[in-house]
């Protein structure tokens, strides 16, 4: 959603300044249009050159160029952006703004923005939390400013706390997530991922490679149209990044079970991504099995199952997704799949593609639908992948 937005990135004198670089080569990657304002003091912490080689753009600090009288009008900057991103900001910038002072471009720029501005404070702990700061971040947001919450962390001062500037990757999303439409507000939406662990006994089990990639990016992009995400998920080692996101974490096929049914009734519908364990051990140990000289012999038994039983509570105002993952006949094992299970549309792969499936992070997807239609894609990120499928559940709404 970045493509073809024009950016203003002001940069203060923090020693965070260094991350900027990595924010304008993200955001020109993202396909955004990059120019720079630096207050005197961010020069003496990342240089002009840099910024500008990066930006493709010259970089803005003074009113006017000394050397040939060329105004830098910060009306027609603020006129210009779609959008304002001052990070890092410091407390000294962030009381400024809140104030109204106008000591320099970055100010007087912010202040003539007709733009959404962005605000991602950087700052030792103690100065984030002190009565001031947190009094001048209140007054930006009253005004409608976007703050982005700084993390916890080693610090400059070597001290352990918040007040680290927000990571130049989670910058870009926080922004694209603010310009993409949103068209699921108001859904909720179940999303299982990652594998399950069935118990043999205290340090082994039964599971599968299922890295949990593709669940986490289908709940991400759900989460960035605006639906309000229910992410259930076996063991994996993903974070969860998105606030419209509520995680819960199981380990079993049949903690699974019990956490999906629970959800389910008060949802709009649900995406079962995960790769359930379809066996469980019968019996498991409290204590590790030792290794003697006969075989070990392990007795399983199915697991419930997931989707044949939302596939039957189901009602008519909600809508099941499943996914199929299959090493011959693929579309006939998933369409029958679908039609037993009750699946409104069911996403196909097959272990036969190259750089698909488990623990990559690509995928290659057929959609077969209810309808008949038959949707084809070619290989591509898993976050992509995850707008089609999320294309396709919009349809059904």
């Amino acid at each position: 959603m970045l493509r073809g937005k024009k950016i203003i990135l002001g940069i203060t004198g923090s020693i965070a300044a260094y991350k900027s670089a990595q924010l304008i080569r993200l955001l020109v990657k993202e396909g955004a249009e990059v120019k720079v304002i630096m207050t005197p003091l961010a020069k003496e912490f990342i240089t002009p050159l840099t910024l500008a080689t990066l930006a493709k753009n010259p970089i803005l600090v003074d009113f006017f160029d000394p050397t040939n009288g060329n105004w830098n009008s910060h009306v027609s900057l603020g006129l210009w952006a779609d959008a304002y991103v001052i990070a890092p900001a410091t407390a000294n910038t962030i009381g400024k703004m809140a104030n109204g002072v106008a000591d320099n471009l970055l100010l007087t720029t912010y202040l003539s923005a007709k733009c959404p501005v962005f605000v991602a404070p950087a700052m030792d702990l103690d100065m984030f939390a002190h009565t001031a700061t947190q009094r001048n971040i209140k007054a930006l947001l009253d005004v409608g400013n976007h703050v982005i919450e700084p993390a916890a962390g080693e610090l400059a001062s070597g001290l352990d706390g918040k007040g680290r500037m927000e990571e130049p990757e989670n910058i870009v999303r926080y922004l694209d997530d603010f310009f993409t439409p949103k068209t699921l507000s108001g859904k909720k939406i179940l999303i299982t991922a990652g594998p399950t662990y069935e118990k043999i006994d205290p340090v082994r089990f039964v599971g599968n490679h299922s890295s949990g990639k593709m669940g986490f990016a289908i709940a991400e992009e759900l989460g960035r149209r605006g639906a309000d995400v229910t992410l259930i998920t076996g063991p994996v080692q993903l974070k969860t990044v998105h606030r419209n996101i509520t995680r819960i974490d199981v380990q079993s096929a049949e903690e699974m079970y019990n956490a999906v049914t629970e959800s389910f009734n008060e949802m709009a519908g649900a995406v079962l991504c995960a790769a359930v364990a379809d066996f469980t051990p019968v019996e498991n140990s409290d204590i590790k099995l030792k290794r003697g000289k006969d075989a070990l012999k392990l007795e399983l038994k199915p697991t419930k199952d997931i989707a044949a039983h939302l596939g039957t509570t189901k009602r008519d105002n909600q809508f099941l997704v499943g996914f199929a993952l299959e090493t011959n006949n693929e579309e006939q094992n998933a369409l029958e799949k679908m039609e037993r299970k009750n699946l409104d549309f069911i996403v196909l792969n097959s272990l036969k593609d190259d750089r698909s499936c488990f623990g990559y992070d690509t995928n290659k997807i057929t959609i077969l639908n209810r309808s008949g239609s038959r949707k084809q894609f070619d290989l591509k990120s898993k976050v992509q992948v995850a707008e089609d499928i999320v294309d396709e559940i919009e349809s059904l709404f």
